[in-house]
């Protein structure tokens, strides 16, 4: 596959995060973060990662979800909700516990690399899982009483964006839009980009070089 330019990537990625951030009334990314993405899916492609399968980067304290399709192209970009706790790994049997029992601490969107699956929870919603076993998916923005969850997607700051259990949260337009025709009716790959541990630990393809 190609390896896109930089700067072509760079260019369509920003007028794309630009055009999202216009229809939707959100805040524009941070430029360190859009260059971190840019980079980083820069190196999907260049080594296959995805296997020529759509590819989302979730970069935690950004908050923002950048969407890629099947050929490494840009498709736009979204704020997101995270995990409440900083980390990179939640607890092992946190997929077993009922929400009541999962302390602030643990409320962890765990680093990695998942291959998506398309599903439904227990209330018949359409999902995207990312663990099943660790209850961690990526849906639709959810009305949950006294968390303004909505508001916080619009806000211009992101603080207030890490309020989840460790799902990632997405607004209903932008899922509807891009998330179910992309990893609702096949398999994608989202990388959850770590905040704590090294790029590299997690990714090591993403430390440089070429392709295999």
């Amino acid at each position: 596959m190609p390896v896109p330019q930089r700067p072509l990537l760079a260019a369509a990625l920003l007028a794309l995060a630009a055009a999202c951030a216009q229809a939707e009334s959100f805040a524009p990314p941070d430029p360190a973060a859009e260059a971190a993405a840019i980079d980083f899916a820069a190196q999907v492609v260049r080594h296959a990662d995805a296997g020529g399968r759509a590819f989302g980067i979730v970069d935690k304290p950004a908050a923002a979800l950048w969407v890629f399709d099947g050929q490494g192209r840009a498709v736009a970009r979204t704020p997101v909700l995270v995990g409440q706790a900083r980390g990179d790994a939640a607890p092992a049997d946190i997929g077993t516990r009922p929400l009541a029992r999962v302390r602030p601490h643990e409320k962890i969107t765990s680093a990695g690399r998942y291959v998506t699956e398309p599903g439904r929870n227990t209330q018949g919603e359409d999902i995207v899982w990312l663990d099943y076993d660790a209850a961690l998916s990526m849906h639709r923005v959810r009305n949950v009483p006294g968390e303004a969850r909505t508001q916080r997607l619009a806000s211009p700051g992101v603080a207030d964006n890490r309020i989840s259990f460790g799902c990632i949260n997405v607004p209903a337009s932008f899922y509807d839009r891009y998330i179910d025709p992309l990893f609702g009716r096949s398999a994608g790959v989202v990388y959850v980009l770590p905040e704590v541990k090294p790029l590299a630990s997690v990714f090591p393809f993403a430390a440089g070089g070429a392709a295999p």
